[in-house]
C-alpha cells in the first residue's frame, strides 16, 4: 500500500480521472441523466447492484423507473482507494445515499451506505468502470419524512434539486 511520493505524482492524472468518473456516476444516477451515467461505464461493463446484474443499458432500464418514484435522491462518494496496475485499476469507494419515496402510501426517508467495488480500465486516455459490485454495509428506513411544504428551517421557497433537464445545474452552470 505504501507508495513513493514520486510514484503518486506520476499517477495523479489517472487517479483524478477515476475520481471524476465516480462523480459522473453519482450525478448521472441522481439527476437521471442517461448520457452522463453511460459516460462512467464501458458499454460492455457489468454492474451487480442490489438485486440487479447487467450492462449499463440494462441498469438504466432497471434503475431509472425506480428512481423516478423517488421525490429526492442524492449519492455522496468518499474514501476512495485506488490501486493502479497499468491500464487497469481496482477501486473501492464508499457511498452514502439518501432517498425520499412514497412507500405504502406515505413519504419515507431512506439512507443506505456501502461500497462500490470497481474494476476500471483505461482505454486511450479515458478511465471508465469495466465491472462493479455494490456492497451494502448499512441502511436505515424512517417511518416518515420531512415536511417539504415548510422546507428546510421553515423556508419553503428554497431551490430544490430535480431531475434532468429541470435541475438548475443544467441552466445555471450550462451543463448538458
Amino acid at each position: 500500500m505504501g507508495k513513493r511520493v514520486s510514484q503518486l505524482q506520476e499517477e495523479l492524472a489517472d487517479r483524478e480521472a477515476i475520481r471524476d468518473c465516480l462523480y459522473r456516476y453519482a450525478r448521472g444516477i441522481d439527476r437521471l441523466d442517461e448520457d452522463l451515467l453511460r459516460s462512467a461505464y464501458w458499454p460492455e461493463a457489468i454492474d451487480s447492484h442490489l438485486s440487479f446484474t447487467g450492462t449499463v443499458e440494462e441498469l438504466i432500464a432497471w434503475a431509472f423507473p425506480l428512481m423516478r418514484q423517488m421525490d429526492q435522491n442524492i449519492h455522496l462518494i468518499g474514501n476512495i482507494l485506488i490501486e493502479l496496475h497499468g491500464l487497469e485499476a481496482e477501486v473501492e469507494s464508499y457511498f452514502y445515499g439518501i432517498q425520499r419515496a412514497a412507500i405504502e402510501g406515505s413519504m419515507r426517508d431512506m439512507i443506505a451506505a456501502g461500497r462500490y467495488l470497481d474494476r476500471f480500465e483505461r482505454r486511450g486516455e479515458e478511465w471508465r468502470i469495466a465491472n462493479r459490485m455494490v456492497m451494502t454495509d448499512w441502511f436505515r428506513e424512517y417511518p416518515d419524512s420531512a415536511d417539504w411544504t415548510r422546507g428546510p428551517f421553515g423556508m419553503g421557497d428554497v431551490p430544490r434539486g430535480a431531475l434532468k433537464p429541470d435541475d438548475k445545474s443544467y441552466s445555471w452552470l450550462g451543463w448538458r
